[in-house]
């Protein structure tokens, strides 16, 4: 087995929600930062491709396991959109999660249909060459609310309401949070593949 993954994203808000998760099986997450690399070049219109070019690029640069997570947010009314650009949906110079979330009220303002999903790939790499690459997919749905409700969470969430729990996202405790997200529910479903297959 082993007790140290680097995580191949620069993200602050994806590192706790990992580090929290990892904590409980006693395997430390490494921020790449942490190794000196430059962030991997994301040009794929699928997540599970991007997702893979960021988990080879953190495992040779840092020589450690490496996992890789690409996510983004779906609204069904905008085919799919924002997907993988949910990150930069309002432009990447600089990337914000304010001018994303107003972008995407914007968009959907006139829109009937104001379902959307989260989705989350995971890849988990052993090593830069690993063949057989560990990947699991969760996704979340939710409503678009235009009015942002909630201080906990990141990205789209204080906008993502979710019918079940009467709140958005980011009004969930970060453990109910883990418990039902898309992160959540992918990370669950790849430690039983890694288990599976160690």
């Amino acid at each position: 087995m082993f007790d140290k993954i680097v995580l191949a994203s620069g993200n602050a808000g994806k590192l706790k929600e990992f580090s929290r998760l990892f904590a409980e099986r006693n395997i430390e997450i490494l921020p790449q930062s942490q190794f000196g690399m430059s962030e991997c070049p994301e040009p794929y219109s699928t997540f599970v491709e991007n997702a893979l070019a960021k988990a080879r690029h953190a495992a040779k640069y840092s020589g450690l396991p490496a996992l890789a997570d690409d996510s983004g947010i779906c609204a069904n009314a905008l085919g799919g959109a924002p997907g993988v650009l949910s990150a930069r949906y309002a432009g990447a110079d600089p990337k914000s999660d304010t001018a994303n979330n107003a972008k995407l009220s914007a968009d959907l303002a006139d829109k009937a249909d104001k379902s959307c999903y989260y989705v989350c790939v995971l890849v988990f790499l052993r090593h830069e060459h690993d063949p057989q690459p560990i990947i699991s997919e969760g996704i979340w749905r939710g409503q678009w609310q235009q009015q942002a409700s909630g201080s906990n969470g990141f990205g789209y969430d204080p906008h993502f309401f979710l019918p079940e729990h009467v709140c958005t996202a980011a009004e969930l405790t970060p453990e109910v949070k883990n418990a039902v997200s898309h992160r959540g529910s992918a990370l669950q479903k790849l430690l039983k593949k890694i288990q599976a297959a160690m």
